[in-house]
């Protein structure tokens, strides 16, 4: 029997609360905790003490000096794009925490970088890999449930003021939107990697709520290329917080109601009169993977070390940021934004409101 493979030596940049999350999912899926990086040195001693990292660098440029893989960007919204095209330039693959980007520009970018260095980005959107998503995916593609028909995508959480309070929070050019951008992203992402293309969006948003630049709520009726319909809301000020998907198929609805992550025990299944057996084919008795981190980097990982494409890429990723840009469209311009409409010229392309100062008039009820 050979040797096995060197671990893939990996490196974090920014240490702050997702990042621990990043750190206990590339332990689990064996990379080697090589370097942490911070501008505050301090809490990159304490992270990486914590977290089982061999060291700590003051740069992602004195990081690469150790010989890494790939590296986690866990910092502002802000910086995920320029601290990718530096990672890339340093020969490093990357993973990029959500939104990889802040606008459909970014995005072109990181893909031209990608070219030129042959190293590639993987965006995450971890509730792509629990076995839920799977089997569903399986039996759609299948033909077993029939054609996608409507359903609903609702992400509903509650931040207080505080929350936005905090400097790089609820600004268009730090955190590039608000719970569109930021929250209810990961549904609709799942959405959109179930049911495929879309095809237009009509929106409407507001701050209804909140002191902040971006909006606290927003909400789409999607019309996907298959002819099914689904409505997105994306809130950051409702009280009883949940995360819901509806799928209505002509053979059955599938649900799954959870919060940041789910599991088994969140989705549901009811079949159409006459289609009883579809609930045996969802019960196969598999081992169960939950969504989060570690589904993902399970995949990452694997893929790092077998110099295969790790998931999810900017080409997957570009229709979630696509429809998020167009949400912000739609809602800003009062009119319905088709697939494919916001390119170069386009003042949506470079900022997701279009630097048209969007309820910058409005007074804000708290």
């Amino acid at each position: 029997m050979g040797e096995a493979p060197p671990r893939p030596r990996a490196g974090i940049i920014g240490t702050g609360g997702i990042a621990h999350a990043h750190a206990e999912a590339l332990r689990l899926a064996g990379a080697e905790l090589v370097v942490a990086v911070d501008i505050d040195q301090g809490r990159a001693a304490g992270f990486a003490e914590e977290m089982g990292f061999a060291g700590t660098a003051p740069s992602l440029a004195a990081a690469a000096e150790a010989g890494l893989d790939l590296v986690a960007v866990c910092t502002p919204p802000s910086s995920h794009a320029p601290l990718a095209l530096e990672a890339l330039a340093l020969g490093l693959n990357v993973v990029l925490e959500k939104p990889p980007a802040l606008s459909l520009r970014q995005l072109h970018e990181l893909q031209g970088a990608e070219r030129t260095t042959g190293k590639r980005v993987s965006c995450i959107f971890q509730h792509r890999f629990g076995t839920g998503a799977g089997r569903l995916a399986e039996l759609q593609e299948s033909g077993a449930l029939g054609n996608p028909l409507t359903g609903f995508c609702n992400t509903l959480w509650f931040r207080k003021q505080e929350y936005f309070d905090v400097p790089w929070r609820g600004q268009w050019d730090v955190e590039g939107g608000g719970p569109t951008m930021g929250h209810g992203i990961h549904q609709f992402d799942l959405l959109l990697h179930l049911w495929g293309p879309w095809q237009e969006v009509t929106a409407f948003a507001g701050r209804l709520a909140r002191r902040t630049e971006t909006e606290d709520v927003s909400t789409a009726i999607v019309r996907f290329e298959s002819g099914a319909l689904s409505t997105v809301i994306n809130s950051v000020i409702s009280p009883r917080e949940t995360s819901q998907l509806r799928f209505d198929y002509e053979h059955a609805t599938v649900e799954l109601e959870h919060l940041y992550g789910y599991d088994e025990s969140h989705w549901r299944l009811t079949p159409a009169p006459g289609q009883e057996h579809l609930a045996d084919l969802w019960a196969d008795g598999r081992t169960a993977t939950p969504s989060g981190h570690p589904a993902q980097y399970a995949r990452i990982i694997e893929a790092v070390s077998s110099g295969t494409v790790p998931p999810v890429t900017l080409a997957d990723a570009y229709p979630t940021m696509e429809l998020a840009a167009a949400i912000y469209a739609s809602a800003i311009t009062g009119k319905t934004v088709r697939r494919g409409e916001i390119t170069e010229g386009n003042p949506f392309f470079d900022r997701a409101d279009g630097r048209l100062e969007p309820w910058k008039l409005e007074t804000s009820h708290a």
